[in-house]
């Protein structure tokens, strides 16, 4: 930046007139001679540096007390009764008064009449420090016990500071002051090109981090796997800034504004880094919570600095993540913090500056946020962000090119199949799977292996998904079968449902904050009817339901299966339109305007309504995972008995235990009983 403003000002040089006028006080930068260190060694070190001496030489001092220790007190003074007077400085020191009786005296002399002085100098004449008052006065008790109260040393508690200490105490804070005026004025030290630096008043300067060619981003398009389409729409942008001429012959403006929406950690920011480094033009990025302050003003002020240092070197590009710490909508909290809140006043600024009055040409602006329904509709309006990309998690494929870039770091033993990594992880986003082989480096190092296997991926994954396993954790006998049954039913009632998602394995290890688990593999869906809830609403409740079955009681293991259960009836009654009484409408809010609403969007008698049928589907959905599991108990109490054998039961045991998996289930009426003898009961 400093390179081109030098370049520009050389330029307008050979317009000007010549001689040029003469500038009063000019001096080249950082030759001032009344400023930089010349200033801070006459007005603050120096003087300080003086005080400081003069304070240990003890010149501010006044006195000619000698030091002594507490043997000489005791074997000179207290022994010989010499002390007059003693005075107590702040519990620390005592000051002593000599008698003038002893002035003649070879210990004394020296001290009391030096250089052969006729008269005594009056004390005191001796400091020694004490341990505390109380060693003292017990030490003039005892060599003083027998003597009349008119000969004893008499002993006074003083009080006592150093006028100076006040002067010290008022003039350091003023040397700061005069060093924090001087700061400001002199625009503080390494300012880096205007971008807040540490200059004490330059809070309000934007505190964006700019990205030249010289520190640019090393990440590219081609280390950002997956987000095929979102790639294509930046790219163009990059390809815009590269040669415009493709699209302006054409009559093609450049998008002002892009706004990357997604879930976490689907690439948004990844994808701005890749930006930076495609483009050869200044990138600033920053926060969008760096533009709020306690102070007011100061968001407003950054805005515009920001944008007028992007204007000045345009073309230019402006990243701002979390924009939603700033653009949220001006609607949703007005009420609680009225109109003149700080937080929008800075909107207005960056709505102003993105497509106002004035030209913003040149500068692009890209956002990126997890909260695009907060966002407010003026800023996302065209001719501010003209174009949205919708960043979703990956699929199948998407996830195996994901897989493939961060396998490259890792030292592997054997090749690691990627697509197999990618169809277990369905619904994992791209900071997921960049977490998952993390882990599994992690899991080899304990192993100390040599390097990271497929167990070892498998473990990561069930460290993420589940938490940390805590085989250490103490549990009884009885809670463990109660466990090993609970378990047992959601894997026996997910078999016989065909439009649950495959059961992988189920275990009885602890893991986080669970005591058990079934574990599902999910496919790539992007809807699911009606009876696929239905039927997932069982699953979830087969747990509860062969407690019930083979305990004849319930326990409070089943608090997250009925959470899950709950929230997924009302939205299949609210949300969905599944409900026949309701019929099909919905209270979904896509715009979030109902977290701030005081009443909802129905009726008392619609909301009983909802009530009703939630506790109605419920209700069914228990019943029928109750008979499925009465039909199939010993089954049932046989997958049970080797959980608590072998803590974990895979899909090969689970084939042996229930059979294959048929794609349709037969209804429950026309399925016979079980017999019996396929398994002996452990648990009666």
């Amino acid at each position: 930046m400093s390179g081109q403003k030098n370049r520009r000002s050389t330029d307008q040089s050979k317009n000007q007139a010549w001689p040029p006028k003469r500038r009063l006080n000019h001096h080249p930068p950082g030759k001032d001679p009344g400023g930089g260190w010349r200033f801070y060694l006459r007005w603050f070190l120096l003087p300080l540096g003086l005080f400081v001496f003069l304070w240990v030489t003890g010149v501010f001092n006044g006195s000619n007390l000698q030091q002594i220790s507490w043997d000489q007190f005791e074997r000179n003074i207290l022994d010989h009764q010499a002390a007059d007077s003693i005075e107590i400085i702040n519990n620390a020191d005592a000051e002593i008064y000599i008698r003038p009786a002893f002035a003649d005296s070879a210990w004394f002399q020296p001290v009391m009449k030096p250089a052969g002085a006729k008269a005594a100098i009056p004390g005191p004449q001796y400091i020694v420090h004490i341990g505390s008052p109380d060693l003292l006065m017990h030490k003039l008790d005892e060599t003083q016990h027998d003597l009349p109260a008119d000969r004893r040393t008499r002993v006074n508690f003083v009080k006592r500071s150093s006028p100076w200490s006040g002067v010290l105490g008022w003039l350091i804070p003023l040397a700061g002051i005069v060093l924090f005026i001087r700061l400001a004025g002199s625009g503080g030290v390494g300012r880096m090109g205007g971008v807040g630096g540490t200059n004490p008043f330059g809070f309000s300067k934007s505190t964006a981090v700019l990205q030249t060619a010289e520190n640019k981003s090393t990440v590219t398009f081609n280390d950002v796997a997956g987000l095929r389409e979102a790639k294509e729409e930046v790219a163009e942008i990059v390809d815009f800034l590269r040669d415009p001429s493709i699209y302006t012959r054409l009559g093609a403006k450049i998008p002002r504004g892009v706004m990357l929406v997604g879930p976490p950690g689907t690439g948004k920011t990844l994808l701005a880094k890749a930006v930076a480094g495609e483009a050869d033009v200044p990138f600033f990025s920053l926060s969008g919570s760096e533009f709020v302050e306690m102070f007011v003003g100061v968001g407003v002020s950054r805005v515009r600095d920001l944008f007028r240092q992007a204007k000045q070197q345009a073309p230019a590009i402006i990243f701002i993540d979390e924009i939603d710490a700033v653009g949220r909508s001006r609607s949703q909290n007005a009420f609680y913090s009225g109109s003149n809140d700080e937080r929008e006043s800075t909107l207005n600024q960056l709505l102003t500056e993105m497509d106002g009055f004035g030209s913003n040409s040149g500068v692009i602006v890209l956002a990126a946020t997890n909260r695009g329904d907060m966002l407010d509709p003026a800023l996302l309006r065209p001719g501010r962000f003209d174009r949205h990309i919708y960043l979703e998690l990956p699929d199948l494929v998407e996830r195996e090119e994901i897989f493939h870039v961060y396998l490259k770091a890792l030292t592997l033993t054997a090749p690691i199949d990627a697509h197999f990594l990618a169809a277990q992880t369905p619904g994992f986003s791209g900071a997921d799977i960049a977490n998952i082989c993390n882990e599994s480096a992690l899991f080899a190092a304990r192993r100390k292996s040599a390097g990271v296997e497929k167990k070892d991926f498998l473990d990561a994954i069930d460290r993420i998904v589940a938490g940390l396993e805590k085989k250490s954790r103490i549990i009884s006998p009885a809670e463990k079968k109660i466990i090993a049954v609970h378990e047992a039913g959601h894997a026996v009632v997910s078999w016989y449902l065909p439009l649950v998602d495959p059961l992988i394995k189920v275990s009885v290890i602890p893991r986080g904050r669970s005591l058990g688990a079934a574990w599902y593999l999910p496919g790539e869906k992007q809807i699911r009817t009606a009876e696929a809830f239905r039927e997932n609403l069982c699953a979830a409740l087969g747990g509860r339901a062969a407690e019930e079955l083979v305990f004849g009681e319930i326990s409070s293991g089943a608090l997250d299966d009925l959470e899950k259960v709950t929230k997924e009836a009302y939205r299949m009654v609210a949300y969905y339109g599944f409900d026949k009484k309701l019929g099909n409408v919905s209270f979904y809010d896509s715009a979030g305007s109902s977290e701030a609403a005081f009443q909802k969007p129905y009726s008392e008698a619609t909301g009983r309504l909802i009530d009703e049928e939630v506790r109605q589907l419920v209700t069914a959905a228990y019943s029928e995972a109750l008979a499925l599991l009465g039909v199939h108990r010993g089954q049932l109490e046989a997958l049970a008995g080797m959980l608590l054998k072998k803590e974990v039961v895979f899909k090969e045991d689970l084939d042996t235990i229930l059979g294959a998996r048929e794609p349709r289930a037969v209804p429950i009426s026309d399925q016979k009983e079980e017999s019996k003898s396929t398994a002996s009961s452990i648990l009666s």
